[in-house]
């Protein structure tokens, strides 16, 4: 089975690489038929991984030029919800890059849509700007879904608190997926032993932790790798 999906604020692939791992689960070939994002060091590092068309500026994309696709995801930022922000929510440009997620699904109708963000996005004005969020949601016809999942739940030897978001379009999903349960911290293992909390190794994902070195306003945070082997080998990155 293909499914086609489009991916907004794309940053280095982070959801290009969980799709493919679902694809693996599932015998699904997700298909890309587009991604946009406009950060030079994001696009450097994703594009020497994929060969994904960049449609650019989520702000000024012509939806009509993009080809139809089943899924869209995206990460759209953060930084308006963040509880380390100045937390202006739509007043602030990067909150209402949402509404460009909004014009593409309007256009497209795909089955399904999966997006992330901070947990305090939940909380923001007094959770007004989730119900925002969830009504423009419900008015463009999708059935919508969400919980906060902690990284280091699953595999991942980070404590990172993220709210997704599963969108299915008509009236009812195909069958529920939250609450995601299952999930366990325990299994994971460090495998080093007297090194700086940067460097250490745990097992079974082989993950390591990088510590970042500046933080927003521009700096870089870690996020920006250049060699494939590094993603390819499960390095937790840090982005924020």
């Amino acid at each position: 089975m293909t499914v086609k999906y489009f991916s907004m604020f794309s940053g280095i692939g982070g959801f290009e690489l969980g799709l493919e791992a679902a694809g693996k689960l599932t015998d699904t070939n997700f298909e890309c038929v587009g991604y946009s994002e406009i950060d030079k060091h994001a696009i450097q590092t994703y594009e020497r991984h994929y060969g994904h068309d960049q449609f650019g500026d989520a702000t000024i994309i012509n939806p009509a030029t993009i080809p139809d696709f089943d899924l869209l995801v995206g990460g759209f930022p953060c930084q308006a919800f963040s509880i380390a922000g100045k937390r202006k929510g739509f007043a602030d440009t990067r909150g209402t890059l949402f509404f460009d997620i909004a014009r593409i699904l309007n256009r497209h109708k795909p089955k399904h849509f999966i997006l992330e963000n901070v947990k305090g996005l939940l909380g923001h004005d007094h959770g007004r700007t989730f119900r925002t969020i969830i009504t423009t949601l419900d008015e463009l016809g999708y059935f919508v879904e969400w919980q906060v999942l902690n990284s280091k739940n699953h595999g991942v030897p980070q404590a990172r608190e993220r709210i997704y978001l599963v969108g299915h379009y008509g009236a009812e999903p195909g069958r529920p997926v939250f609450p995601f349960t299952g999930s366990n911290a325990a299994h994971l293992e460090e495998v080093t032993q007297g090194v700086s909390d940067s460097q250490r190794i745990y097992r079974p994902t082989l993950a390591r932790t990088l510590k970042a070195l500046g933080g927003g306003q521009g700096a870089l945070t870690g996020l920006y790798v250049d060699e494939p082997a590094s993603i390819a080998a499960g390095e937790v990155l840090a982005d924020d």
